[in-house]
């Protein structure tokens, strides 16, 4: 690689760092892994940089190692987990309730698979579009659609589930989900007979 060229890499490093940290931090839970998956990810992109013709893409295809590398990640891990019937509760350091809001979101994002994390993520927090996530997840829009359907399906169950154990924690009655599906059929009928 020419002396130009490690300039140029540094330089871009230098502008995007804050940004790209936070596609990582989105990427992983922990502040540190994140930092790490960067990390990983600058130093595989470096040894292509030349390789990368058109340096606005950079973002995208740096966006894209940092996926590759969670997933090696995720696949390689250790599995000694141990499953609970009850997860313990989330402390919130700073009390301020978005931040709460942002843990518990970040919380619940980990139990989607890698493939539905990384469509939620490049959809909704970097904002992409369905064609753009098609393109750095290498696979085809309706696939990003149904995908995303799907995640997004299984984080509405969690965080009712969620809720559920937590008014029963508190002594409150849990919504009945027959309840709900009467007031529902109550109103279809209403509307199917006007």
């Amino acid at each position: 690689m020419a002396q130009g060229e490690v300039l140029g890499f540094e330089e871009y490093v230098r502008t995007r760092q804050d940004a790209l940290l936070r596609s990582a931090r989105r990427l992983v839970p922990d502040p540190v892994d994140a930092q790490d998956l960067l990390q990983t990810a600058l130093v595989r992109t470096f040894g292509r940089w030349d390789g990368i013709a058109d340096k606005s893409l950079a973002d995208a295809y740096l966006r894209r190692v940092m996926i590759n590398t969670r997933t090696e990640w995720w696949r390689a891990r250790k599995l000694d987990e141990v499953p609970t019937e009850q997860l313990p509760d989330a402390s919130v350091d700073d009390g301020t309730e978005q931040r709460a809001d942002r843990a518990l979101l970040m919380d619940v994002l980990g139990v989607l698979a890698p493939k539905q994390r990384s469509v939620v993520v490049l959809r909704h927090w970097e904002q992409m579009s369905t064609e753009e996530t098609a393109a750095a997840l290498g696979m085809s829009a309706g696939t990003v659609k149904s995908t995303l359907h799907r995640a997004l399906a299984r984080l509405r169950q969690e965080l009712e589930d969620r809720a559920a154990r937590s008014h029963e924690a508190e002594g409150a009655p849990a919504r009945i989900p027959a309840q709900r599906d009467r007031r529902h059929d109550e109103r279809g009928r209403e509307r199917c007979a006007a």
